[in-house]
């Protein structure tokens, strides 16, 4: 309990200051949350590195994928809350370092997500034509700090294509290299990807799971969109999809995994169509090494096995599966920001149910939520209730005297502008959402992305008349 020398309480008119770090889908929920409730009054500023909100929605969903990526409609709509001011273009640790953000709030949710490619250890991961998913995500999603001209020099030419891994992610870059150049038009991909995609003739895509069928981790939903390809059939090994009798059973309990199971037997069937892509799931296979000298040319696979706990164990048999290009996608870290603690082996920052951990002590103020909570795991509606667990434990914070107004500062948008930061606030965001759709409209879509941060920049410079 605070002492009777304290702040008081939040008010109306002197509300709990909440600085969210990270506009994604977490960061959002969490204001989301924090607006929604009237037992504490808040003020939120919802602070991102990049000059537009949404995070992964923006630019980690495929843009294939236009029912999903119409989330970011729901998502909006918590942005217009009076209560909720967004600040764009402003990095925590290099605008404003972590101590100054904290004087101006009385708390800090970090929700800023795990960006992080995990590697695989393994010989030749380093060779040209080697890419991480979250590179070739970055760069068909139209990300400003994507790698544009690594990513497009391990495209040319290319012919076969490995990813190893069974998430989502793997599947939506495994579905994005094998669809036709049509498919790709209506989405709303920088045109310099689209001509990039059009200029490849993919003939085979390779999924690799090092485990079977049943412990793969992507939804039947994303697994089904590969059977809707307009040029490439998807093939699947009958021999593969055969469980022993306690793994069936098990399946069987797990309505996820039965359906992922009967869209693979359903694939089974399928033979390889002239004049379409061969799109191979295929299972019990973990890289041993990358293969080539100049560039990758395959990677050496071993035969696995999984056990009864579900792990994959090599049966020392290998082969090799050609490949000009193999794209990683086998999970993410969290980066710490400087001065935040984050965990090297889980890449998550050590917390309570959402509240800090610092020398495993609850730090006060500071919170976490999302995938820098708890991981790179579940899909964009996981981070509502991961997002409502910690609120809850802030606004308890609140009501038990652990979080006070500490008087008022000066506005953290006026500093920033005074040091010379340019942030970007709501108003700026849609001058770069109507550029946008009339970059769409002038190609015959419903928007085009930006891609260049000094493009959305000028966006906002042409609406404001800097």
């Amino acid at each position: 309990m605070a002492d009777a020398g304290a702040p008081p309480p939040p008010s109306a008119e002197h509300p709990l200051r909440v600085a969210v770090v990270g506009a994604g889908p977490a960061g959002i929920f969490t204001a989301d949350a924090l607006t929604r409730q009237s037992a504490v009054p808040v003020a939120v500023d919802l602070i991102d590195r990049l000059p537009t909100p949404f995070g992964l929605v923006r630019h980690g969903i495929a843009p294939d994928h236009p029912k999903m990526r119409a989330i970011r409609d729901t998502l909006h709509r918590s942005l217009d809350h009076p209560l909720v001011r967004f600040v764009g273009n402003v990095e925590v640790g290099k605008d404003i370092t972590l101590d100054e953000l904290r004087r101006h709030v009385d708390a800090v949710v970090y929700t800023y997500g795990a960006a992080l490619d995990r590697h695989l250890g393994i010989e030749g991961e380093d060779l040209p034509g080697s890419l991480a998913a979250t590179d070739v995500v970055s760069w068909y999603c139209g990300h400003p700090d994507a790698d544009r001209a690594g990513v497009e020099a391990a495209l040319a030419g290319i012919r076969s294509v490995v990813v190893i891994g069974v998430g989502n992610v793997a599947l939506d870059v495994a579905r994005v290299l094998a669809r036709a150049p049509e498919e790709l038009e209506p989405t709303d991909m920088p045109q310099h990807v689209l001509d990039a995609l059009a200029a490849t003739s993919v003939e085979e895509v390779t999924v690799l799971g090092r485990r079977g069928p049943a412990q793969a981790t992507f939804t039947t939903q994303e697994l089904r969109e590969l059977g809707e390809l307009a040029r490439a059939t998807v093939l699947v090994d009958p021999a593969e999809l055969v469980l022993d009798a306690d793994a069936e059973e098990r399946a069987a309990a797990d309505r996820g995994v039965a359906r992922n199971l009967a869209v693979l037997r359903e694939w089974s069937r399928h033979q390889p169509e002239p004049g379409h892509a061969r799109l191979r799931l295929r299972f019990y296979r973990r890289p041993v090494r990358l293969l080539g000298e100049d560039r990758v040319t395959g990677v050496e696979v071993e035969r696995t096995a999984v056990d009864g706990d579900g792990r994959a164990m090599g049966t020392g048999k290998l082969e090799i599966v050609p490949a000009d290009l193999v794209v990683r996608s086998v999970g993410y870290l969290g980066t710490p920001l400087p001065g935040l603690p984050v965990d090297q082996r889980s890449g998550t920052v050590p917390n309570d149910a959402g509240r800090v951990l610092r020398g495993g002590r609850p730090s006060p103020g500071e919170y976490v939520a999302g995938w820098i909570k708890r991981g790179p795991s579940g899909v964009v509606g996981h981070n509502k209730h991961d997002a409502r667990e910690t609120v809850a434990g802030l606004l308890a914070d609140a009501a038990d005297g652990t979080l006070r107004v500490r008087g008022p500062v000066d506005d953290l948008v006026r500093t920033l502008q005074d040091r010379g930061a340019e942030p970007v606030l709501l108003e700026d965001w849609r001058a770069i959402d109507a550029a946008e759709q009339a970059l769409g409209a002038s190609r015959g879509r419903a928007r085009t992305t930006l891609h260049e941060r000094e493009a959305l920049l000028a966006a906002v410079r042409a609406a404001v008349g800097r």
